[in-house]
């Protein structure tokens, strides 16, 4: 299993930002041969991404993928619709899901899937990074150290059986303590920016355009001075 720790993926000028292991989510991952995976847990949930061109067709989707664009085109086609994806744009691939991949040449994405435990929920989910979002539950009073911050959320997508959910969260500046990341997160940055403090006393600092991926269990302080936007996944 990979150690708990926060990494960049992605940058917002397309570029790759972690040092990454290539590595299939199991036999029957369509990008197995293309896939650069950052963090690989033995729970399931791994993090990377994906450097290819190219039309793929796959007859049977073997985990769930949210994807986030990050250079190219990609178009995404199941039996219900067709989306043409461009930087910063989003979607989920649901398990199960019958889908034909149209990938430009220099396209690449930055990915959390998750290979077990996932409910079979074919589809495609687009998520809106100007979805209406609603007030969410307050921060812990006990690890702020700053004024408490007004959280909004909305979930466009949730796996029943892994509990894992997908959507856009926002919030006004804030700063809290360290402490062990609750869960797994990816997150991808619609607007501001946010500095990660690390146990090693690493800062890693997260850009719009950026997406970051934090493991359960990673000592992690949080630092915005601006209004910040994100898309989510969490589990």
């Amino acid at each position: 299993m990979s150690h708990p720790t926060a990494m960049l993926l992605a940058l917002a000028d397309g570029k790759p930002a972690s040092a990454f292991t290539p590595a299939a989510l199991g036999q029957t991952d369509p990008f197995g041969q293309v896939r650069q995976v950052a963090y690989l847990g033995d729970d399931g949930i791994s993090a990377g991404i994906v450097q290819v061109s190219g039309d793929f067709v796959i007859e049977d989707y073997p985990h769930i993928e949210m994807l986030v664009v990050h250079s190219g085109q990609v178009t995404l086609q199941d039996e219900q619709q067709t989306l043409n994806l461009s930087v910063g744009d989003s979607v989920v691939i649901g398990r199960g899901t019958a889908l034909r991949v149209q990938a430009q040449v220099g396209s690449l994405w930055a990915f959390c899937a998750l290979n077990q435990g996932a409910e079979c929920k074919p589809g495609l989910t687009r998520i809106d990074p100007r979805a209406a979002l609603n007030p969410s539950q307050g921060l812990d009073a006990q690890i702020l150290i700053s004024a408490a911050p007004q959280c909004r959320s909305f979930n466009a997508f949730s796996d029943s059986t892994s509990k894992l959910q997908v959507g856009v969260w926002d919030s006004t500046p804030y700063a809290r303590r360290a402490r062990p990341h609750k869960m797994h997160e990816l997150m991808h940055l619609i607007e501001g920016s946010v500095t990660l403090q690390l146990a090693d006393g690493v800062e890693l600092k997260v850009n719009t355009g950026d997406t970051v991926f934090v493991a359960q269990g990673t000592p992690c302080a949080w630092e915005s001075s601006v209004y910040v936007r994100k898309l989510y996944v969490v589990k």
